[in-house]
């Protein structure tokens, strides 16, 4: 017979099944076969990053979206990766998706690396620092002219600085 509470551990029990999915198989930039400039250990990453950065810079996690407060910021000057301070997106390519997450038309030159990502039952373009391996977000064939690219990127992954500041 079922019970609510039996039918209610199934589909927590699903559920769970399907987020694991998502991470199951899925190679993290200090797993990845590439080998990066920048290299520490988890402990080290940890020290310096906070916990959500960690999650999604380490872990390929992702911030929930409109909570990024780099959504709203429109001052001249670059993203930068939040664990290695490497330069990645000009303010000049910034724009607003509606997706709730920054987005960019274009990274830097040399500032981004990419590769496939077939978690969550779908393929994506993963896009990473290309200095440290950390997750930054992923790029759709959706955005604005002139590269019709969408960086759609985890705010918490960078930091902004100024034009002047540096």
């Amino acid at each position: 017979m079922i019970t609510r509470r039996n039918a209610l551990l199934a589909l927590g029990g699903s559920s769970l099944a399907l987020v694991l999915a998502g991470r199951i198989g899925r190679t993290t930039p200090a797993e990845a076969a590439e080998t990066f400039e920048i290299t520490k250990t988890e402990a080290e990453w940890r020290k310096i990053l906070t916990a959500d950065q960690f999650d999604v810079l380490r872990r390929e996690g992702t911030e929930t979206p409109f909570t990024s407060p780099l959504n709203h910021e429109k001052r001249a000057g670059t993203f930068d990766c939040a664990g290695c301070a490497l330069p990645l997106f000009s303010s000049t390519t910034k724009y607003d998706s509606g997706t709730g997450w920054p987005s960019f038309w274009a990274p830097l030159d040399n500032a981004v690396g990419t590769r496939k990502d077939t978690s969550l039952f779908m393929t994506r373009t993963e896009v990473h620092c290309r200095r440290c391996g950390g997750h930054l977000g992923h790029v759709f064939n959706d955005g604005p002219e002139p590269t019709g690219l969408r960086y759609c990127m985890n705010g918490v992954a960078m930091t902004f600085v100024p034009a002047g500041a540096a």
